[in-house]
């Protein structure tokens, strides 16, 4: 039995809700190996004994299964306290600039239903489009949308120092939880650990060279929001509603979480700004100029609108951004003058 027998082993222990294995998520800290006996440190992130117990029982029990004339499987575990998780945790203060991004820009929403993800999508594909290496990042922890917007069910690979490499879909690099998930298996976290992954997807993929990388953001101004201003050197921020005010209102308290933690707002996006009808009608289903005017209201720029198209929809439903399937249609153009204005904005 070698040190390399037992990683190898331990290597097929999955951490609870993931794809990956504790070994690639650096848990495992330490191997002692005495004879037939072994001894393993597993060192967790979380506080989550209850986790951590889990982890132990699976690893002992993988350990007995496989390693044939084993005495002893010791498993010692190390939990945090929730102290110590904060005291690790990035300050607003600890920003450092990650080598080869050049821009980072998260897209933002006061709230759900908008179609936040979607404008991520396209801008990406628009960026890219107009000659840009571009990245997304889905931080949607609870309900990551990316996957199926851009047509990709794939797990990432590693790199040789266990960096995740970002699977490419229309030319942009993406990652997200969704791609580390099994099928609909829920994600059930409380703030340390949103915050952890998020460090993760951020530090922990080998993203290469990049011009942009736009971080979609889930709707409010929660522990992932402030985790990724916390730990991440933003240059800026896009703010997606749509023209009624029941969004405007709460699109506002998104400006001022931005203000608050010192990240410029480079913009406000207006989806879903009015609908032509078949016969050329225009039809502003959800009011019309309420982003304009509350971009003006702030003092923020107003990067564009966004109509109300069917294509929109159905390409994010099959996978396949209405940038990518057509981008001389109007819709598409709608999302490339908005790159245009943010590409102007970032320099």
């Amino acid at each position: 039995m070698t040190q390399e027998t037992v990683l190898a082993v331990l290597k097929t222990v999955k951490y609870p809700g993931y794809s990956r294995d504790i070994v690639s998520f650096g848990l495992v800290k330490d191997i002692q190996i005495d004879g037939m006996a072994v001894g393993v440190l597993i060192e967790l992130t979380t506080p989550n004994q209850e986790l951590g117990e889990q982890i132990a029982d699976a690893a002992r029990l993988a350990l007995r299964d496989r390693i044939e004339g084993l005495t002893d499987a010791h498993i010692q575990l190390r939990v945090p306290t929730p102290q110590q998780v904060a005291a690790a945790a990035p300050t607003l203060g600890a920003k450092t600039k990650i080598p080869g991004l050049a821009r980072i820009v998260a897209v933002a929403s006061g709230k759900g239903g908008v179609g936040k993800s979607t404008c991520s999508v396209n801008l990406a594909c628009a960026l890219q489009l107009l000659g840009a290496k571009v990245g997304l990042l889905d931080c949607d922890i609870y309900g990551p949308s990316i996957p199926l917007m851009m047509g990709l069910n794939q797990r990432p690979g590693l790199t040789e120092d266990e960096k995740l490499i970002p699977p490419v879909a229309h030319g942009v690099k993406l990652m997200s939880m969704g791609f580390l998930i099994t099928d609909d298996q829920p994600v059930i976290w409380r703030g340390p650990m949103i915050q952890k992954t998020i460090q993760q997807f951020i530090h922990q993929v080998d993203w290469g060279t990049l011009d942009y990388l736009l971080v979609d953001l889930p709707p409010g101004t929660g522990d992932a929001q402030l985790s990724l201003c916390q730990i991440v050197p933003l240059d800026g921020g896009v703010i997606v509603t749509t023209p009624q005010e029941a969004s405007l209102g709460v699109v506002r308290k998104g400006v001022a979480m931005f203000e608050k933690v010192n990240v410029p707002i480079l913009g406000l996006v207006e989806n879903m700004s009015y609908f032509t009808a078949p016969d050329g009608s225009r039809l502003e289903i959800f009011g019309h100029g309420g982003g304009k005017a509350e971009a003006a209201r702030k003092g923020v720029p107003f990067l564009g609108e966004i109509p109300l198209f069917t294509a929109i929809r159905e390409g994010g439903d099959r996978g396949v951004p209405i940038v990518v399937s057509a981008p001389d249609s109007a819709p598409a153009q709608a999302f490339l003058e908005v790159a245009r204005m943010l590409r102007a904005k970032l320099g």
